[in-house]
């Protein structure tokens, strides 16, 4: 499939990728419908035009007729409706995602499907603390990252269609990554990191200083406004890449604390400095 005008692009799972997603497709002049089990959604996606058709069930003239299937749920719900709905699915049609984890579903995944449809999973680097279809923004997309995670079972046509994907959504960087590659990435660079912020937030209850706070607070916990329910799911579908990244975390930040409480001034700056030197990498 070539992503041409007349396409039509069917989203499951409307929520704010989702929805940013099919906000950007539908400017493109693409025709976009989308699946999703909450009836106010689909109420304000349609109302706003956002998208053109939907559904709060499999639709089978949706999913028939759909040249591109695009994923934005759970992984154990993604994983359960393509063994209950796969059978509605238009012959040819290509299918991708926006799930945070790779290595515990597109294995599976593959070896279930249908062989007249292909699965070419992707996950957009991109988001904002706020949830919903209501907050949805393609704005996001621009100079973020977009990885395609391809294993043997995809065709070179198929990764070549993930990645213009990509391009139209207006990513700035596309690479690609295998989905255990994929996972061990996001361990340390997602994860973490979220694990990080919400052990920030719940280590003391200090509300009382929200009105003394600086940039270096807020920065740093931002992403502790969290999705629970997804986010318990990702750790858990990810559980030993990231526990390993906080094994290496808790030990890096023991020894910071030994620098310290030894008032070892020379190996602290030298600790300050490695940090330093890494994170100008990140601002290129």
């Amino acid at each position: 499939m070539q992503w041409i005008s007349d396409s039509s692009i069917l989203i499951i799972g409307l929520g704010l990728i989702g929805g940013s997603y099919a906000k950007a497709l539908k400017a493109l002049g693409f025709h976009v419908s989308a699946v999703d089990t909450d009836p106010d959604t689909i109420a304000y996606a349609l109302e706003n035009g956002i998208i053109d058709r939907g559904s709060t069930t499999p639709d089978p003239a949706l999913l028939g007729t759909a040249d591109a299937v695009i994923f934005g749920l759970y992984p154990g719900v993604f994983k359960q409706w393509i063994a209950e709905n796969q059978h509605l699915l238009k012959s040819g049609a290509m299918l991708t995602d926006v799930t945070g984890v790779k290595a515990c579903i597109v294995d599976e995944i593959q070896t279930m499907l249908r062989p007249d449809v292909e699965f070419i999973a992707a996950h957009p680097m991109a988001g904002r603390e706020l949830s919903g279809v209501e907050n949805s923004d393609p704005a996001i997309f621009r100079g973020a990252n977009y990885i395609v995670t391809p294993t043997e079972r995809n065709t070179p046509a198929a990764i070549d269609w993930c990645k213009s994907l990509g391009r139209i959504l207006g990513f700035a960087n596309i690479s690609t990554l295998s989905p255990t590659e994929h996972d061990e990435m996001i361990g340390f660079l997602s994860q973490l990191t979220h694990c990080i912020a919400v052990s920030l937030m719940t280590c003391t209850d200090l509300r009382h200083l929200a009105a003394y706070t600086g940039d270096s607070f807020r920065d740093l916990t931002r992403i502790a406004r969290i999705n629970d329910r997804m986010w318990s799911e990702l750790f858990l579908c990810n559980k030993e890449p990231l526990l390993r990244q906080m094994d290496l975390f808790l030990a890096e930040f023991t020894a910071l604390r030994g620098l310290l409480a030894a008032e070892d001034i020379p190996a602290l700056r030298e600790k300050m400095r490695l940090s330093t030197e890494r994170r100008a990498h990140f601002d290129k």
